[in-house]
Parts: structure tokens; C-alpha cells; sequence
């Protein structure tokens, strides 16, 4: 697996869309967790997700796209992999009354 620059620039830009996504379906609103929040969730959404998608080979037939379907979904399934995260560490902190 080689990851280049142009995989690593993809997954910035489309994880800026995913984060945004995946925060109009976490929160349910359409500015989800506002616009600076989207975007560090996207990245990190993108680069999470990317870095699984190719590792674990999952979809590899969406790649054909200079910005693939595949770098999208990886994007979006990262963001909530990150989400989910976040909230089980928020959940598992104990919290000062």
C-alpha cells in the first residue's frame, strides 16, 4: 500500500464535504457542529477512513474517479468513526457534579 501526497490532498478535500455530512447526521441540524468543527472532524474523518479503506482493500473497484466515491464513503465512515470516538471517551470521563 503507498499512500501519496495526491491520496493525502483528496482526503483533505473531501473530508472537508464528509465532515460536514457526517455532522448534519450526527446532530440532525444543517449546520451540524458549525463550520470549524466540521471541517477538523472531516479531516480527521478522511484520513482515519482513508487509511482504513486501503488497508483493509474495502471497496477498491470506486477508486477509477480522480476523487473516488471511495475516498468519499471512506471520508463520511471515518467522521463517524471519529464521532463515535469522541462520544465514547466523553461518556466514559467522569464528570465533576
Amino acid at each position: 500500500m503507498s499512500v501519496t501526497l495526491d491520496h493525502i490532498v483528496v482526503w483533505i478535500i473531501v473530508g472537508l464535504i464528509a465532515g460536514s455530512l457526517a455532522g448534519l447526521v450526527a446532530k440532525g441540524e444543517k449546520r451540524g457542529f458549525g463550520l470549524w468543527k466540521n471541517l477538523g472532524l472531516g479531516l480527521a474523518g478522511a484520513l482515519v477512513g482513508g487509511l482504513l479503506f486501503r488497508l483493509l482493500n474495502l471497496l477498491p473497484g470506486l477508486e477509477r474517479v480522480t476523487i473516488s466515491l471511495r475516498d468519499v464513503v471512506a471520508a463520511f465512515a471515518g467522521s463517524l468513526l471519529v464521532l463515535l470516538i469522541l462520544w465514547w471517551r466523553g461518556k466514559s470521563t467522569p464528570t465533576s457534579p
